[in-house]
């Protein structure tokens, strides 16, 4: 709806503020997503809050649409406020930009959306690479009948309590029930010298000896945790703890079909549709690498074609709807492991885990060596496209910068792309950055930038009235290292100077509030985070279903060897003595190594896709890059023992402890 049809026509109130919506609709397409509409008529359309990712599933829609003409695509890009339809005819789609726009439909809650079209040159989709399942994971469909299902579902009394023969829990989001052995979810393992008197229920084992005999299991469980989820309930993403039980974990979905997501530790996120009354079997790695964990929604992203039922769902814009959840029941047959769990994958294996040799590094020499190879080495490596990402600045450190008085001396030790070199034109700032290509973006930018090491900064002494350190002292090995570079922000101030300090936090969750990396576990999140913070988007792309993918499920260019027993090298050494995070998840170890997925072409010399988990499976290598977790109170009582400082300010920062310390 352009301004020049209207020339010599006076718009009502209600369609100025279409014509507002529609206009605020195409800006925020081409801002956030690249896509660029156009104004005069084509077969093809965009349609704002008409995508998954708001609740629009394509059952609601392509009807909608098809009063309009004859629908020759409707591509919906998984987890997005949007998708696109092309008609077969640009009369047809006229009549859809006319009749359309403003239209008001309902999403699968019941809530109102309203729908903003705009012309496109053409539909936006890509050819898929075709994906194999984790590793010794099988599905297999209809392994019962639905009358063995619903004896099983009534098997089960949850208006019982708990008695002597079985264990029964109330968790937070799932009720649960204990067969055999009692699974202890404070210590994530079973007392095996205790089983409980009940057993097993006889129709359980007839049913287990059935799938003995036709091959789908090879040994005979002795534990069962039966679990029952409501719609918008899950349970999170975790490995079965190795020295509990052994190799194969098979697990019955009973009630409704549920999406299962997979999850390799270097990112890679496959998610699996498990349909009603089938039986999911883990072995080998799937069971013992890979992490699996239903995500808490009310919805689940599925393939649309009726004939795709089972296994991977994959991310075909022109074939994925909305699946409403049922409640659903799993029964998870487990064998208690008697001896120590010997498996191929040490790293992640809690009974080899104690064999382990002493902590890593074990010296300053051996702290230096790993900084070069998984600091230094990776930030040049990943430099264009890890500026690429580096775009918003965090509110609190620009106003840290802007409070300072006009004309002060500051220094950005550990600067990066130079994100905050330029927020206050008052200040005098130099960025210093042990990389040289992100030094080198910055002078690209007009900054003034050195390369230098956070230790040795080839600055005068007091020579600054106020420094930043955003993000860089977590990357030193040791305690003495990450002392020796706050001491060396000290030394860079004049006495009443000032210093602003962040590291990254073990605690992602605080105050009973996830952090963004956290609530991040989502494709393309840089861009997500812009998005959600634009003042535009209020009232348009909200998105009420969570994700079903992740921003880094890319099939990884290392191999899962690379989580096996390393070679003599000094580089296998550090690697197989530190645990590699899995992104976007917890952290359970305060030194690691986290995976970042290198990708060719990034920022604004990508065409764009939509479809962003599409363009996150094309192959590219995965680099480790090393980080001391800060705990709690690590970093302020860090900045006490300093000589001559005060601490002013010590807070917590959305998955980050800060501190604003003074020099006396």
């Amino acid at each position: 709806m352009d301004s020049d049809q209207h020339s010599g026509y006076k718009l009502s109130k209600p369609e100025k503020k279409l014509f507002r919506k529609q206009s605020k609709a195409r800006h925020t397409l081409l801002r956030h997503e690249g896509i660029q509409t156009v104004s005069h008529a084509t077969q093809s359309l965009v349609i704002a809050n008409g995508g998954l990712g708001n609740g629009v599933s394509r059952n609601l829609l392509l009807p909608v649409l098809e009063k309009c003409g004859q629908v020759d695509v409707l591509s919906m890009p998984p987890n997005k406020p949007y998708s696109f339809v092309r008609y077969k005819t640009t009369e047809d789609s006229t009549k859809a930009y006319a009749t359309l726009n403003g239209e008001e439909i309902a999403d699968g809650l019941g809530q109102k959306t309203i729908l903003y079209l705009n012309f496109v040159e053409k539909v936006h989709w890509k050819e898929l690479e075709l994906q194999v399942l984790p590793p010794g994971l099988r599905v297999v469909e209809e392994i019962i009948s639905s009358e063995d299902e619903k004896m099983l579902l009534q098997s089960i009394n949850w208006a019982e309590g708990t008695d002597n023969q079985n264990v029964q829990k109330s968790l937070k989001h799932r009720r649960v029930k204990h067969f055999g052995y009692e699974f202890h979810y404070k210590t994530n393992n079973v007392d095996k010298n205790m089983p409980l008197p009940g057993g097993f229920p006889e129709m359980y084992n007839s049913i287990l000896e059935k799938w003995l005999n036709d091959g789908y299991i090879k040994h005979k469980p002795d534990q069962l945790t039966v679990n029952q989820y409501e719609p918008g309930h899950g349970i999170p993403a975790h490995v079965d703890t190795h020295s509990a039980f052994e190799d194969e974990i098979i697990s019955l979905s009973l009630g409704a079909e549920i999406v299962m997501d997979f999850k390799h530790p270097d990112g890679v996120t496959i998610p699996v549709m498990l349909p009603r009354r089938s039986l999911l079997v883990m072995t080998g790695e799937s069971r013992y690498l890979w992490t699996h964990g239903i995500t808490p929604r009310k919805f689940d992203t599925v393939q649309a074609s009726e004939n795709h039922k089972s296994g991977i769902v994959l991310c075909d814009a022109g074939d994925l709807t909305l699946s409403k959840r049922g409640v659903r029941t799993s029964f998870t047959f487990r064998k208690v492991r008697r001896t120590p769990c010997n498996c191929s994958y040490p790293l992640v294996c809690d009974s080899q885990k104690k064999q382990s040799p002493s902590p890593f590094p074990r010296n300053d020499k051996e702290a230096s060596q790993l900084e070069q190879e998984y600091v230094h080495r990776v930030y040049e490596e990943i430099a264009e496209h890890f500026s690429s990402t580096r775009h918003t600045p965090w509110p609190r450190i620009v106003q840290f910068l802007k409070d300072l008085p006009c004309g002060s001396i500051v220094a950005d030790v550990g600067c990066g792309n130079g994100k905050y070199l330029g927020i206050n034109k008052e200040l005098h700032m130099i960025g210093g950055d042990r990389s040289h290509n992100l030094v080198n973006i910055c002078r690209e930018r007009q900054f003034q930038a050195i390369v230098c090491d956070a230790l040795k900064v080839p600055v005068r002494s007091e020579s600054c009235d106020a420094c930043i350190s955003i993000a860089v002292i977590h990357h030193f090995a040791t305690a003495e290292r990450r002392m020796a570079a706050l001491q060396e922000l000290v030394r860079l101030l004049r006495p009443g100077g000032k210093a602003l300090i962040y590291v990254w936090a073990m605690e992602q969750e605080y105050n009973k509030q996830k952090s963004k990396y956290l609530k991040g576990n989502r494709p393309n999140q840089a861009k997500r985070k812009e998005l959600s913070s634009d003042a535009s988007l209020q009232g348009l792309f909200t998105e009420q279903t969570p994700d079903v993918g992740n921003h880094n499920s890319a099939r990884c260019g290392s191999s899962v060897s690379d989580l096996q027993e390393g070679d003599s090298n000094s580089s296998q050494v550090i690697h197989s003595q530190l645990p590699i995070h899995i992104n976007r998840t917890s952290f359970h170890s305060q030194d690691l190594l986290v995976p970042w997925h290198l990708k060719g072409k990034s920022g604004k010399d990508r065409p764009a896709e939509p479809c962003d988990t599409v363009r996150s499976r094309d192959p590219g290598p995965v680099l480790h890059r090393y980080y001391h977790m800060f705990c709690e109170g690590e970093l302020e009582t860090a900045c006490q023992t300093l000589s001559n400082v005060s601490v002013l300010k010590s807070y917590y920062d959305q998955g980050n402890w800060c501190v604003v310390l003074q020099k006396l």
